[in-house]
């Protein structure tokens, strides 16, 4: 009997030199070796090139360190799979006992997911891989969190326990909305106090490795002019009677230098929240919510408190803050009962004639 002989070997060659072809006339081969380089390596070229404001460069470079390195930092490009990224994923969930590293919360995580994809999207451009392994990935769900505002009497215990130094910058941040970089870049020539108006337009920033330094605010929208209210206009300029300026013609400052957020944080907010009896993680930013439901409370419309907060858009004002607008179910009521509640009753009328 004539066996047939095969050629394994062969087909797999032909099948193997026409995906190739393929590949290649349609623009899509990868050369095997580009994917060698690896992930660190990449990474860190491709964060040299990137068109980023200073703190967003921080930001990178810290959540590629701190979180990305140790698991992919030594290996090939190539051959990271959405297995090993979900695996990471699941790791930076429940925390590394061996690198003592803690659980990480659903929006960090997220955010350091987002970065390493972003690298793997740049490498697929660069013809270095041919897909993205973080395309795919379950990251854990953040849990909506809504916004509770301090109230009044929070705000009067805040100021009354602050040092007297820095009084003026709780009316500020509570009477304006400022976000804290803004206030600690607040200098006296952005101040009209004729006009009783403020311009923002610079905050001042920190970044590893430099001293404080001006940059621009966190996104375009947050460029504004904020009208001031009576009570803010009175406590910066006693401010400035008592305590005059510092570097640039800031209005607060910290050792005669420009304040440092940590430094701040440790030597000012953290006693302060103690002495006022408030919670321990109350943040800076629960003055910009206290500003931000005043306006709400005061029937200020959407985009009002989108322009005094600087949000890009009304969608990220909504988002935060939508809860605290009044409960429309009574107008709902009588913008029906108005036209149909009246055309039933002539209807009824009618019926009974």
């Amino acid at each position: 009997m004539e066996h047939t002989r095969r050629f394994p070997k062969k087909v797999e060659a032909q099948r193997w030199l026409d995906e190739t072809t393929a590949a290649v006339v349609t623009g899509q081969y990868v050369d095997p070796k580009a994917g060698q380089t690896t992930f660190k390596e990449y990474a860190e070229q491709w964060r040299a090139v990137q068109v980023h404001r200073p703190t967003t460069r921080n930001h990178y470079e810290m959540h590629l360190r701190r979180y990305a390195y140790p698991s992919f930092g030594a290996r090939a490009m190539s051959e990271i799979l959405p297995s090993d990224v979900q695996r990471w994923v699941k790791r930076l969930e429940t925390g590394d006992p061996q690198s003592k590293q803690a659980p990480l919360a659903p929006a960090t995580i997220a955010v350091a997911h987002s970065i390493v994809s972003g690298v793997f999207r740049a490498a697929i451009r660069d013809r270095r891989i041919i897909s993205n392994p973080c395309e795919g990935s379950k990251l854990p769900k953040s849990e909506t969190v809504r916004v509770q505002p301090p109230t009044t009497e929070q705000i009067r215990a805040l100021h009354e326990a602050m040092p007297a130094r820095y009084k003026a910058m709780v009316t500020l941040a509570a009477g304006t909305g400022m976000r804290q970089g803004e206030c600690f870049g607040l200098s006296v020539d952005r101040v009209d106090f004729m006009r009783r108006t403020l311009r923002v337009d610079r905050q001042l920033v920190k970044v590893t490795g430099r001293a404080p330094f001006f940059g621009p605010p966190k996104t375009p929208a947050s460029v504004r002019t904020i009208p001031l209210p009576q009570v803010v206009v009175d406590a910066l300029a006693a401010h400035l009677a008592e305590h005059g300026t510092g570097p640039a013609g800031l209005l607060f400052e910290l050792d005669d230098l420009p304040i440092r957020r940590v430094s701040f944080f440790q030597r000012i907010w953290r006693p302060t929240l103690k002495a006022a009896g408030l919670p321990g993680d109350t943040h800076f930013h629960a003055m910009r919510h206290y500003y931000a439901s005043l306006l709400i409370r005061h029937g200020e419309s959407v985009k009002t408190v989108q322009a005094r907060l600087g949000h890009a858009s009304a969608t990220e004002t909504l988002d935060t803050y939508s809860h605290l607008w009044p409960d429309s179910d009574d107008r709902t009521r009588e913008a029906v009962d108005s036209v149909l509640l009246a055309y039933n009753l002539r209807t009824a009328e009618s019926d009974t004639a």
